[in-house]
């Protein structure tokens, strides 16, 4: 997989490319930026805590260092006496200010405990949001006194317990403004007790009553690499959020549109397009062709593709190397002794130049068209509380490179450019700019663009 192109690929400004064949370029139309703080808000990431031998204060510089706004977490290993108690995510909280996703995690049961931690944890401004079974199918659950999910028992004890938390949580006054993700895997059912709804429709022909409410968000674990997908591929990541069945990866479609063990029917693509959802795993491992930097550019343009592609909140697994477990599983930001991988340092560059503590209230159109785009060339617009764009592209491309045109419908006084993977200084800072021309390969950059003066 040869990503050794060069990152510093050529940056023309009002010129065409050397060896470019001149086309016709749309003309610039508006587009509607999104805030920038929202799209920060969504990068999240998995972590180990004591309990498994990370200590509070090594995740906390980590977590800092990438720029992580939520970690997902639960009751399990959560004891009252520790080495992980509820102040020591608090802790991880006032030094970070990252918020937790709050589930019953692999195999939990113990739905009040769940609700009083969560109290305490909304009285700190610390939660998110809470979770369901962290993926019942390879961890199944005993509620009230039956025992259900895995690969061959019904799936009724989760659908229960999964109603019961929903139910829970929006009949509590502190609580309620809270959303509910559903459990992750729910294509895994073995019997349809349609968990790939989020609210059981009137058609839906279950063994729990239509009009069961389960959650507020779908919720998947869409690993970029799965064996329906084991190779590299240009557009990788980007089809590894697509809400239809082009997703070969375990993704919404399986899990919410047509379940991918047992093939029960789920929501229309036309409701999957719209469907609110998260993820909270995804990722990598190093392994083979993907190396530390391919890990570190995909992870970079996993956030990117994720959040463009409607995923409100996305959790990448793994902060740093599992040291617990048999061998050493390469999916971390950072390695088992603690420095970063590449993939830390990009997210760090990208967090750095995109800082930004508050949304903007309205955000503005920016009037901007791409010439000679391929399929595999893809942006999304965002805008600071100053009234800067940041207009971020990318490439996915595993050969070769594309050459891009962006231009402006009216001459722009300030443009800056950043590249994520080479540092968080700028490129080149520019002046009335009406064009820039890119090379996008496999990661993307920062175009600011400086609001018009009033």
């Amino acid at each position: 997989m040869p990503f050794g192109i060069a990152a510093l690929a050529a940056l023309l400004i009002a010129l065409p490319l050397p060896g470019s064949t001149a086309r016709s370029a749309p003309e610039p139309a508006m587009t509607t930026a999104l805030p920038t703080e929202v799209f920060l808000e969504s990068i999240g990431v998995v972590s180990t805590f004591p309990d498994r031998g990370q200590p509070i204060e090594e995740t906390i510089r980590m977590v800092r260092f990438g720029g992580f706004r939520w970690v997902r977490a639960g009751i399990e290993g959560l004891s009252e006496n520790g080495p992980t108690t509820l102040a020591t995510l608090l802790r991880l909280h006032r030094e970070t200010g990252v918020k937790f996703s709050w589930g019953l995690v692999s195999g939990g049961n113990d739905l009040p405990r769940l609700l009083r931690t969560g109290r305490e944890l909304a009285g700190s401004d610390a939660l998110l949001a809470f979770e369901g079974l962290n993926e019942p199918n390879n961890w199944p659950v005993t509620y009230q006194g039956e025992t259900g999910g895995g690969q061959d028992r019904s799936w009724l004890p989760v659908a229960k317990l999964q109603r019961d938390l929903y139910t829970a949580v929006k009949a509590d006054p502190l609580l309620a403004r809270y959303p509910v993700w559903t459990v992750s895997e729910p294509g895994a059912q073995t019997d349809n007790v349609g968990l790939q709804f989020l609210e059981i429709p009137p058609w839906a022909s279950t063994p729990m009553p239509a009009g069961t409410r389960y959650a507020d968000f779908a919720n998947v674990h869409n690993y970029i690499y799965h064996p329906h997908s084991p190779e590299p591929a240009d557009n990788k990541v980007w089809n590894a959020a697509a809400p239809g069945p082009e997703a070969r990866v375990d993704g919404l479609y399986g899990n919410y549109g047509r379940t991918w063990r047992n093939w029960f029917t789920g929501y229309t693509q036309a409701r999957l397009d719209a469907l609110p959802r998260v993820t909270t795993e995804t990722g990598a491992a190093i392994t083979g062709t993907i190396t530390e930097e391919v890990h570190g550019r995909s992870l970079l343009t996993l956030y990117l593709a994720q959040f463009r592609r409607g995923y409100s909140y996305t959790s990448v697994y793994l902060l740093r190397d599992r040291t617990d477990e048999a061998g050493n599983q390469a999916f971390g930001f950072f390695r088992r002794d603690y420095s970063p991988r590449p993939a830390a340092l990009y997210l760090h560059n990208l967090t750095t130049i995109l800082a930004d503590r508050g949304r903007i209230g309205r955000p503005g159109r920016l009037d901007y068209a791409i010439a000679n785009r391929p399929e595999t060339v893809h942006e999304l617009l965002l805008q600071r509380r100053d009234g800067a764009f940041q207009l971020v592209i990318w490439g996915e491309r595993v050969r070769g490179a594309d050459h891009i045109a962006i231009t402006f419908g009216q001459e722009r006084p300030a443009v800056t450019i950043y590249d994520p993977t080479v540092g968080a200084r700028p490129l080149r800072s520019l002046t009335k700019v009406r064009r820039v021309d890119l090379t996008l390969a496999n990661h993307p950059y920062v175009i600011e663009i400086a609001p018009r003066a009033r």
